[in-house]
């Protein structure tokens, strides 16, 4: 049993790696990773369990880096080497363009470890580039192999393709294939996962073929606790207060804190509405909000305005002058003084984005002895259980929200325990000492082939991404029998890597994101939101963002809605239905002009928009480009998933476009499914004579549909 001396060997390839004066941000290869290991391999170097941690990365001979990357062996302290190796090609390269060098780095390697007085005890690899290279040298010496992904090629490919970024170029310039096959084959022969959250596991990793939950283990990452600690009492001197006070009329009421950037995702404007929805709470206390960075508003990116202008138009409507404050930035020493400032004033730190993955604000506010309060959405639920230092909220609920914050505010001596919790379990839970302690922990058994993976029967897709989508609208198809609901959805996680699971709705992203969570309807892959105008992606509901600059070609909302007030039998909506590229009105038959005649109408005045009526009382004016049916035809297209293997299912006039085409297409039975009577003599459209989700699992054995999916043809 290999108890005492470990030899541990971290492999981190790309970046400039080395042990003093970090390039941190020179650029995007030499980020929070290559802090990550290097403060890995010096923790682990301080226990007297390990005998020796070598980081071994790529050697650097290049006039455009320093020497120091030149050095083939550079030692940290005594036990902690940096270990440079060829990769036939030393000079420094992106991180994309490594993978026609890394078998000869494998090969170096491997020459290097066998010229060691022994071998290590185990292989820790970091990327998908270095997992590459750890299959290599596990296999042919016998290593067991650890991995640590830190961000997932599957993962990434959304994000880019939500920015805009075409897929053959995503192909071209990141070598998204060879990365991701590259992680299926680390996956598959890891013995252990490590990730710094459980929704990584659940989420994220959970789109691999490979995918084995019980070899994957949670270590949260380190912070520094001694950047982040409880106020000392002079933290009403500093600056950073002298920027808040000029905003508030009683400036030293307790702090409601909130610290993001400007996202929609970070769902800032809920917490304004929930702040200005309760008196009591503007009674006793402030609310201060660091929204990112600007200097002029007009200077920031529109969809960053049009998000900052809400937050505006919020206070105004509440009339919170006096109550909340918004500099315009905030440095990294002021945010850890606003942390003690905030616990000075008896506050409490708010995080309710719609979605988490991890919260570091939330545990740099419990070493600052600050009270939390976060959404109930993966990093903060594991947070929260650990550090017993606040409350859980539904971030779409305001009402929760404010009585949540009012709850840590009022009762002062809860305040205490949650303040004391935070500070003692951040280092229990979150220091690189006990992120150590549980690494070891993890490794031992490992090591001692005491707790060898049985892994299940794994086979890999007929494609590289999905091989189909299922598309289904909300009202009058999922909801309204829990039973086959629950049946549906069943099959749909059952079949989770092949098919993509998408939602088409004419609500608004708050508004489908509530129903599916008073549904229990897992959120989709993909969420077309406002009747077709916006396109969110994967469980971080990345936007995007090149849908909305294509749909926005020739729209004129405010001219839109100018023209329309003159007809009679149209309401606008409550702002709470509108957005930016949807304007909602109430439609009242018995004295509106006809809906052939309010498209004339828009016609003769220049302008073209799409027009779309449903459920027998509502009108939606959109872009010419939006519609559920443009959408849905755009992630076809983003996602390489033929039309003919994505199957529609709606039952209303707002899905008509959608249905059309070469889509499989099932419209459930339903009170609405007359204005779909048009389409009854259109191939391949399938009438079911079953309602809500009944209809549409009808739907799926009448095209036989999972089956046509699994075919390659």
């Amino acid at each position: 049993m290999k108890s005492s001396q470990k030899y541990i060997l971290l492999i981190s390839i790309h970046g400039l790696i080395r042990g003093q004066d970090l390039e941190l941000g020179r650029d995007a290869d030499t980020g929070g990773q290559t802090k990550y290991v290097l403060e890995l391999a010096e923790a682990l170097s301080q226990r007297e369990e390990v005998e020796k941690v070598d980081l071994m990365t790529k050697l650097l001979i290049d006039t455009q880096v320093s020497d120091d990357y030149s050095q083939q062996l550079e030692p940290i302290n005594e036990k902690a080497n940096i270990v440079r190796i060829s990769a036939g090609n030393d000079e420094y390269i992106p991180k994309e363009d490594l993978w026609d060098y890394l078998d000869n780095f494998a090969d170096n390697a491997i020459e290097f470890l066998k010229n060691q007085p022994r071998l290590p005890d185990v292989i820790h690899t970091h990327y998908a580039d270095a997992g590459y290279v750890g299959v290599r040298l596990s296999h042919q010496l016998g290593i067991p192999l650890i991995h640590t992904g830190h961000s997932l090629g599957r993962s990434k490919r959304k994000r880019l393709l939500a920015s805009g970024v075409k897929k053959e170029k995503i192909e071209q310039r990141y070598n998204m294939i060879r990365r991701i096959n590259g992680e299926e084959e680390t996956l598959s022969s890891a013995q252990r996962v490590i990730t710094s959250t459980s929704q990584e596991i659940n989420e994220q990793y959970a789109q691999y073929d490979y995918y084995e939950p019980q070899q994957m283990r949670v270590i949260p990452p380190g912070t520094d606790v001694e950047k982040f600690y409880p106020p000392e009492g002079n933290e009403w001197e500093s600056n950073i207060f002298k920027s808040i006070e000029r905003f508030l009329t009683n400036p030293r009421k307790p702090i409601i804190l909130a610290l993001s950037r400007l996202d929609q995702r970070k769902n800032i404007q809920t917490l304004i509405e929930a702040f200005g929805q309760n008196p009591q709470l503007q009674e006793e206390a402030n609310l201060v909000i660091f929204a990112g960075t600007r200097n002029d508003v007009k200077d920031l990116e529109s969809s960053l305005q049009d998000i900052f202008t809400d937050l505006l138009l919020t206070i105004d409507r509440y009339d919170l002058y006096g109550k909340v404050a918004y500099p315009k930035t905030i440095t990294l020493d002021d945010i850890q003084i606003m942390y003690r400032l905030a616990a000075l004033s008896g506050g409490v730190f708010v995080n309710p984005a719609l979605t988490e993955p991890f919260g570091l604000t939330l545990i740099e506010s419990a070493a600052s002895g600050l009270p939390i309060v976060a959404t109930k959405d993966g990093g903060p639920i594991d947070i929260i259980k650990n550090c017993q230092n606040g409350y859980l909220i539904d971030p779409l609920n305001p009402q929760d929200i404010g009585d949540k914050i009012l709850k840590v505010l009022r009762e002062k001596e809860q305040w205490q325990i949650f303040a004391n919790n935070g500070v003692t379990k951040v280092k229990e839970y979150y220091t690189w000492s006990s992120h150590v302690e549980t690494y070891l922990k993890v490794i031992q058994p490992i090591i001692d082939k005491s707790e060898r993976l049985v892994r299940m029967p794994t086979q890999r897709r007929a494609m590289m991404y999905h091989n189909g989508a299922i598309v289904s609208s909300i009202d009058q198809n999922l909801l309204g029998d829990r039973e086959s609901l629950g049946q549906l959805i069943e099959l749909i996680q059952a079949k989770r890597k092949n098919i993509s699971f998408c939602i088409a709705t004419g609500r608004r992203l708050d508004s489908a994101l509530k129903v599916l969570r008073k549904y229990d309807i897992p959120q989709p892959d993909v969420l077309i939101t406002s009747m077709g105008t916006e396109i969110y992606y994967s469980q971080d509901l990345i936007r995007d963002t090149a849908w909305t600059t294509h749909i926005n070609y020739q729209w004129n909302r405010q001219s839109i809605v100018t023209l329309l007030s003159e007809l009679e039998g149209l309401t606008l909506q409550p702002k709470t239905e509108q957005s930016i590229y949807k304007i909602s009105y109430f439609y009242d038959s018995s004295i509106a002009p006809k809906i052939e005649d309010i498209k004339r109408i828009l016609l003769q005045n220049e302008q073209t928009v799409n027009v779309i009526f449903s459920f027998g009382q509502f009108l939606d004016i959109i872009p010419v480009r939006a519609s559920k049916g443009y959408a849905v035809r755009w992630f076809s297209s983003q996602w390489d998933i033929p039309l003919n293997r994505i199957l529609t299912a709606g039952g209303s006039g707002g899905d008509e476009d959608m249905m059309l085409g070469n889509t499989l297409s099932v419209v459930v039975a339903n009170r609405h499914q007359e204005e779909l009577s048009n389409l009854s003599e259109i191939e391949p459209i399938y009438f079911s004579h079953r309602q809500f989700a009944d209809g549409i699992i009808d739907g799926l054995n009448h095209y036989n549909f999972f089956n046509l999916c699994e075919s390659t043809d």
